[in-house]
């Protein structure tokens, strides 16, 4: 399929939030993990705009799976596959330290839950600092929402215009967030 018809089948829907969101993130985490093993995960949380109460948001759970190194993220996308996951092969996995694996799609739509797993190298986690700052700041967090509802009435179908237009606002508050919360959520890798 080409990118336009993707676009067509999966379009940017907004809608308000749902309390499920968390047992639906708390659900795969522990499908993910039965998956995975442990042994290579080193932290999962759960990111994004579902996991911010009262936050308009595509119903798409995404959830941060870090790993200790790339050699972890060949394994765990080998599994992953398996399971009927789809991962995106980025252009250089390596380079980037991250990989992202969906599920939720089908060949006539989006499906009733709908996951986005990115997996990365330790401590690399802004999404975990974008997402408390709204978390604590409810007005910023309202500005996002209302600049996701408009983006949306744009781009509904192009995701990439929708995702692209939102990153200086995601920068802006990101570094705000580092600032205010300087290495809260570093975790030291093994020597």
């Amino acid at each position: 399929m080409k990118k336009d018809d993707l676009w067509r089948l999966f379009p940017i829907i907004l809608k308000p939030h749902n309390p499920e969101y968390i047992n639906w993130y708390r659900q795969e985490k522990k499908i993910l993990t039965k998956i995975i093993g442990d042994h290579l995960i080193k932290r999962m949380s759960h990111i994004g705009s579902t996991s911010v109460h009262n936050l308009i948001a595509k119903p798409t759970i995404d959830i941060l799976l870090e790993v200790e190194n790339e050699v972890a993220l060949i394994e765990i996308k080998n599994k992953l596959e398996k399971e009927s996951y789809i991962c995106h092969k980025q252009k250089d996995m390596f380079k980037n330290n991250s990989l992202m694996c969906l599920k939720g799609y089908s060949e006539k739509g989006f499906e009733e839950k709908v996951f986005h797993i990115h997996i990365k190298v330790l401590n690399n986690h802004k999404e975990l600092y974008f997402r408390d700052y709204l978390k604590e700041h409810p007005e910023i967090a309202r500005a996002y929402g209302e600049l996701k509802l408009e983006l949306m009435k744009k781009y509904k179908h192009h995701r990439d215009h929708y995702t692209d237009s939102k990153s200086d606002f995601i920068n802006r508050y990101t570094e705000a967030a580092k600032n205010m919360y300087k290495d809260r959520y570093n975790i030291k890798k093994k020597q």
